[in-house]
């Protein structure tokens, strides 16, 4: 599959029946995410390969490629297309030498030394942030828009931020050649996921457009 990451979806079930939380993932699909990322950090590894295995079925349906969070191990259960490391996971030069070339490797960077570490051990595109506070994290650590840009000056791979982005506010965003914007509650909070994916994955289009 192709790796666009315009629209990059982080999944929290959190407070869903198992149902409602694939009907939400359907729902942002059908708005226009890109790719989408399965972050289950309180489960079980059986648990975790098994709403895997259903939000991948889903996924495979709209072409977009599905990204596990931090396991290596539920990625290959479920043939995944990537797995995605943070900071404190696994480091990217194993990562990359685990699940082999043909897989997305996504990592966190937060500083430019970070993320062109990063890209040299193989990862295919960055997330960078917390761009605004967040609600999904018990620590947020904060990333300026100056370091976001010096980040995609320094590595020609996806560059893409998070952390508490929505329509109304990615305009700080501008004059960035960032390749997307991630989103968890924007997307999974919303009273109809559909429409808050469209309307960000258009906010930030537009903001492209306008540079």
């Amino acid at each position: 599959m192709r790796l666009d990451t315009t629209l990059y979806f982080i999944t929290d079930s959190t407070n869903y029946e198992h149902d409602e939380f694939l009907r939400r993932v359907r729902s942002a699909l059908e708005g226009g995410v890109t790719i989408i990322q399965l972050r289950e950090k309180n489960r079980t590894t059986r648990e975790y390969i098994d709403i895997a295995n259903d939000v991948h079925e889903i996924t495979k349906e709209f072409g977009v490629p599905l990204i596990i969070d931090d396991r290596i191990d539920v990625m290959l259960a479920c043939g995944a297309e990537g797995v995605h490391v943070g900071a404190e996971d696994m480091p990217v030069a194993i990562a990359r030498k685990l699940i082999g070339k043909d897989k997305i490797l996504g990592a966190t960077a937060k500083t430019v030394e970070v993320a062109t570490r990063a890209y040299n051990d193989g990862a295919d595109y960055l997330g960078v942030g917390a761009i605004y506070p967040t609600t999904t994290k018990v620590k947020t650590v904060l990333t300026s828009t100056e370091t976001l840009d010096a980040i995609t000056k320094a590595v020609p791979i996806p560059v893409n931020a998070i952390g508490g982005l929505n329509a109304g506010n990615i305009g700080v965003l501008k004059g960035i050649n960032i390749a997307g914007v991630c989103a968890v509650s924007a997307i999974m909070k919303s009273d109809c996921p559909k429409t808050a994916a469209a309307e960000l994955k258009y906010a930030f289009e537009d903001l492209r457009r306008n540079a």
